[in-house]
Order: C-alpha cells, then sequence, then structure tokens
C-alpha cells in the first residue's frame, strides 16, 4: 500500500473518531432528553444517564477482566486437534505445563512429524500424543477409542475439546477452485464439526468445555480470503449454535476469535504464497487472464507475500484466552485475542454502516 493511501487511510479513521465525538458530545444528549421526556421523567436526569454510559463505557474498554474464580487444573483432561505446529503445538506444551493431562492430536505422528515428536520427547505420562486426521472419519474413530482407553476415569468423560485443526488459503473468488473450497471447508469446518460430535458425549459427562479457534475473519470478510471466511463464518455459527443448546447440559462453548497471529502460527510462508499463485494462474481460464490482467494478479500475490510476515509473534495472549476459557468459572462466550488495530477494525467491520466500513478498509 502506498504512502498516499496510508495517509487517506489515517484521515479517514481521525474523522470517523471526531464524528462519533461529535455525535456522542450533542446527540446523545437530545436522545436521551426525548426519550427520558416520553417515559415521563424529569429531563435534567438526562445528564446522570450521560454521565453513567459514559462509566459503563470506562469499564467496557479501560478496566481490566473482572476475576471469574478459577478451577483446579489437577486431573482435568483436554484433547486438542492441530499439534504439529502453531497454536496447538505451543496450547499442547503450555496446557501440560500448567498440570493438565493433554491428548495432542497430529496430522503427522504417524510420518514422524516434529510435533509430534518433540511432544513424544516430553516423556510424560500426561502427555498422550495420537494420530489424527481430522477429515478422516476412521482416524477420528480410533480417536475416539484411544481416549477413551486413556482417560482416567471414563465415566466421568473428558473435560476439555479445543478444535484447533485448521488450514488456510487466498485468492479472490473467480481464481478460487471449487475443490479449493472444499479443501479448507472440510479441514476448518466439517473437521471441527466431526470432531465436536464424535467427543461431544465425554465432554457432556465432564460438564466440560468446548473450545473452537475461528478468528477475526469468522465475523469479518477480507478480500482474496472467501474460501478461509467462508469455513470460519460456519466454525462460528456451529459454536453459537451449540452454545446454546448446551446451556442445558452444563456445558460451556466457547469461541477464541484471534486477530493476525500469521508471523507467529507461519500458517503461511513466502513460497507456499508463491507456489499457490503459479497454480491458480495456470488453473485460470483465458477469460480470466485477459480480464484481470497478469499485472493485477502479480500484485494481488505480491500483497499476500508482504502479508506473511505481518501479525503478532507472540502467541501468549492466545494461548492465555484458551486457557481461561478452560479454567475460569464463568468463562466468555468469546475471547478477542489481538492487537488494537484488528480490535478497532472488528468493531468498525462489525458495527458501522457496511457502506462506511468498506470505504475505510476495502477502497
Amino acid at each position: 500500500m502506498g504512502l498516499p493511501a496510508v495517509r487517506l487511510k489515517t484521515v479517514l479513521l481521525v474523522l470517523l473518531s471526531l464524528g462519533l465525538t461529535l455525535v456522542l458530545g450533542f446527540g446523545l444528549p437530545e436522545v436521551l432528553n426525548l426519550l427520558f421526556k416520553l417515559s415521563g421523567i424529569p429531563g435534567a436526569n438526562a445528564t446522570y444517564g450521560i454521565v453513567l454510559l459514559y462509566f459503563v463505557f470506562v469499564l467496557w474498554v479501560a478496566m481490566p477482566s473482572i476475576p471469574r474464580g478459577t478451577l483446579p487444573v489437577q486431573e482435568k483432561e483436554v484433547l486438542i486437534t492441530g499439534c504439529d505446529s502453531g497454536f496447538g503445538l505451543a496450547l499442547a506444551k503450555h496446557l501440560h505445563k500448567l498440570g493438565f493431562t493433554v491428548f495432542a492430536g497430529c496430522l503427522l505422528k504417524n510420518k514422524n512429524g516434529d510435533g509430534a515428536q518433540e511432544l513424544e520427547n516430553l516423556q510424560s505420562d500426561r502427555m498422550r500424543v495420537l494420530q489424527l486426521n481430522v477429515c478422516s472419519e476412521e482416524e477420528v474413530s480410533e480417536a475416539v477409542l484411544f481416549v477413551r482407553k486413556h482417560l482416567k476415569n471414563p465415566e466421568k468423560g473428558l473435560w476439555g475439546l479445543v478444535n484447533n485443526a485448521g488450514i488456510s488459503s487466498f485468492g479472490e473468488v473467480e481464481f478460487t477452485s471449487i475443490d479449493k473450497y472444499k479443501e479448507v471447508t472440510d479441514v476448518n469446518l466439517w473437521g471441527t464439526i466431526r470432531i465436536t460430535k464424535a467427543f461431544l458425549p465425554f465432554i457432556r459427562r465432564a460438564q466440560g468445555r468446548v473450545v473452537c479457534m475461528v478468528s477475526m475473519f469468522g465475523r469479518m470478510s477480507s478480500p482474496s480470503r472467501s474460501c478461509y471466511c467462508v469455513s470460519k463464518y460456519g466454525v462460528e455459527a456451529f459454536t453459537d449454535c451449540l452454545r446454546q443448546e448446551m446451556y442445558h447440559w452444563g456445558v460451556k462453548v466457547i469461541a477464541i476469535e484471534p486477530g493476525n497471529f500469521i508471523a507467529a502460527t507461519g500458517i503461511f510462508t513466502k513460497e507456499s504464497v508463491e507456489r499457490r499463485g503459479i497454480e491458480m494462474w495456470e488453473e485460470a481460464s483465458d477469460l480470466l487472464r485477459n480480464d484481470y490482467g497478469k499485472l493485477h494478479f502479480s500484485q494481488e500475490v505480491a500483497k499476500m507475500k508482504s502479508f506473511v510476515s505481518s501479525g503478532g509473534k507472540d502467541k501468549t495472549i492466545v494461548l492465555q484466552a484458551i486457557t481461561d476459557a478452560l479454567i475460569s468459572r464463568f468463562p466468555y462466550a468469546r475471547y478477542n485475542p489481538t492487537d488494537t488495530y484488528c480490535w478497532i477494525k472488528l468493531q468498525v467491520m462489525s458495527h458501522l454502516p457496511t457502506a462506511i466500513a468498506d470505504r475505510i478498509y476495502i477502497y
């Protein structure tokens, strides 16, 4: 992105902030006065209403999280998918260090993957590494048998399930094949549903936790990321529905919505982006190539390459959010571990009129 475009976006954000300040400063008192008048409440109380709203806003934004109690970790058992690398590998080691018994599902265990070997090298009876491809009905069934066999007390169930396994891709809609949409969705969405349905009876017995790794792209879209957004929007919907169904059973279902942690997880590399770019261009029809042009396509691939090294490099806040979801007596329904920029963008894209939000961030 060039310097003029960056400056323009900065100016727009400042103008938006000033506009909201003016609306709140001049419009809110009038609205409160009108509401109070219609309700038969003296208009002088509008001042107190503004102070109360401001106080609530400060508590929501500026104050630290209210303590919600912590459950003991001892004898709690958790299954994590996607422990070969990234958040999954880091989380498996983190929870094990805290005292959890961890069932670490690894896609590449049967191929002596680095992540699986690292976890097995801990040589701990609280670290159980198992082969697990979330897209395979057979491997999921075998994982159920493995976990049941190694649970300390199968009748008490499994305390936690962390649906972490996921993949990503990029490409504008017309350059993304249906097979690519299916591939990403099979892991991110159907894999989450498949694993959850298989292990939910264990979780219900323990009145435990189901934690689903979503993304801020489960609540907002982004150009060239449609297949990933589609899968994560689906996980968000699945998590919400399951949470509502599980209230009756005392099971808490939580969504984790990280911001940009590409640099920390390595889910993209410059080499993988380059390969994907070549693949998309070669598969594209002559019509698409002519309409979009090689220059435009190359610029989009270059943007993605520059995106590879962006975002947070420290996984700590994500690991803390998942840990809180597992051991807090009253966990939040959603956690948004991210930096300030991504948090603001999520609020803008989620709450402002679409035309305004798109104008600020997209074009």
